[in-house]
């Protein structure tokens, strides 16, 4: 499956424009893990970018069997099971048994809950972007239960502690990701009005 199929199909499941710019958002943000982490194995980025597309491909028509129904949307598409794996085992002990074992399933579970909570911090800054945005910023809006709620802090920590990083190192990285990514994810939602 390349990109223009995953997108086309995520499109097919996905309407609300607050699902599809996660949707992007997430995908940019694995992709720069991709090509920015060192190791002396080469990731394949748009590989990881279409599990970060396709994570929550059954999330908004499905919300009950989010994680649950994705494998049969995928396989009636021709997705391969490596990408089914990565896309259940993001929902790992919260909507599915299926735990991340890769280093790229490993990444997606880390950083879906936190894109999230990063852009609500930037969002209510001045500049409403993640350009300017530093992780004392996000950690001081991270020790609020109240702001963000719905991005869980307990997955967030599990993510951290899956890939053995700091969580500051964690929320470092993966505002990186976000700046790379934002001017696109922002295109292309535009395109959507």
């Amino acid at each position: 499956m390349n990109r223009l199929e995953a997108w086309e199909l995520l499109r097919e499941y996905n309407k609300d424009k607050f699902h599809l710019q996660h949707a992007l958002t997430v995908e940019g943000v694995m992709k720069w893990f991709a090509e920015n982490t060192d190791s002396e194995e080469k990731y394949d980025s748009e590989f990881w970018g279409i599990a970060g597309l396709l994570h929550d491909i059954d999330f908004e028509q499905y919300p009950d069997e989010h994680c649950l129904k994705a494998p049969q949307l995928l396989r009636q598409a021709g997705a391969d099971e490596a990408l089914i794996h990565a896309v259940v085992s993001h929902g790992y002990g919260i909507a599915a048994d299926v735990e991340p074992s890769h280093f790229m399933e490993k990444i997606l579970f880390a950083t879906d809950e936190l894109t999230g909570l990063i852009w609500a911090s930037a969002i209510i800054r001045p500049t409403k972007s993640v350009q300017d945005l530093e992780v004392k910023s996000v950690r001081k809006k991270y020790k609020t239960p109240s702001f963000a709620a719905g991005c869980s802090r307990e997955v967030i920590q599990r993510g951290a502690k899956m890939l053995g990083w700091d969580l500051d190192v964690l929320i470092g990285k993966t505002i990186l990701a976000m700046r790379s990514c934002e001017t696109f994810v922002r295109a292309e939602i535009e395109k959507l009005v």
